[in-house]
């Protein structure tokens, strides 16, 4: 499942955590004061952050619980630029255009980078947390090893979106991400699990800028027209 659903899982990074940027000051239902405490103190952390350096792990499961696969991957962040390195894949954004490199083919992929609502770029899952197109509300606290998880629960208004639910889970004294869980309405859930976030990695733009020389060879497909 894992090989072939390489683009599915992708498109998970690249877009599926759009309800997080997108979680706070709704003026058109009733949230929870406590819940927007939260994700204040979520939001100033993130935004503090210089550049971002963060393993992650990505799972898919259907409706009974059941694994569907899983990918790791690295993701870098400085201001308005990112590069995502997942199994197989290597993807580059400069604010503007998203170059996505499939190893299995050796095929580089160049799109406009989505600044509307439907999806969202990596460096917004950090840095971004305020838009009016959820309901949020604290649904409590839970002890994970040493950590303290709040729970977030996020509602779309929106109801043509193809998710009805997610979850946030933060630390309670660091303030951070510890993973984002979001149901679909043909069952399946996804959990977004981060570790080891550097919020003051030493990287640059030529770091995070995808060049032909990368990848020689690579045949190049330009869908931004």
């Amino acid at each position: 499942m894992i090989a072939s659903s390489k683009k599915f899982f992708l498109a998970i990074v690249l877009g599926g955590s759009v309800f997080v940027a997108q979680a706070q000051n709704n003026s058109q239902g009733k949230n929870d004061p406590d819940a927007k405490k939260v994700l204040d103190a979520l939001s100033m952390k993130l935004k503090s952050f210089k550049a971002v350096q963060s393993d992650f792990t990505l799972k898919v499961e259907d409706s009974k619980g059941k694994l569907q696969g899983a990918r790791k991957g690295t993701i870098y962040v400085k201001g308005s630029r990112y590069h995502i390195s997942i199994t197989g894949n290597e993807i580059f954004c400069d604010g503007k255009d998203v170059w996505n490199y499939d190893k299995s083919s050796n095929e580089v992929t160049i799109t406009k980078s989505d600044g509307g609502g439907q999806t969202i770029s990596p460096e917004k899952f950090f840095t971004n947390f305020y838009d009016k197109d959820f309901l949020y509300k604290l649904n409590g606290e839970t002890k994970v090893g040493t950590k303290v998880l709040q729970e977030v629960e996020l509602t779309p208004l929106d109801k043509t979106k193809n998710f009805f639910k997610a979850l946030l889970y933060i630390d309670k004294t660091q303030h951070l991400l510890v993973s984002a869980k979001w149901f679909d309405k043909g069952g399946n859930r996804y959990t977004l699990e981060t570790n080891k976030l550097n919020g003051n990695a030493p990287l640059t733009d030529t770091q995070l800028a995808y060049t032909k020389g990368k990848y020689p060879g690579a045949e190049e497909v330009d869908l931004r027209n």
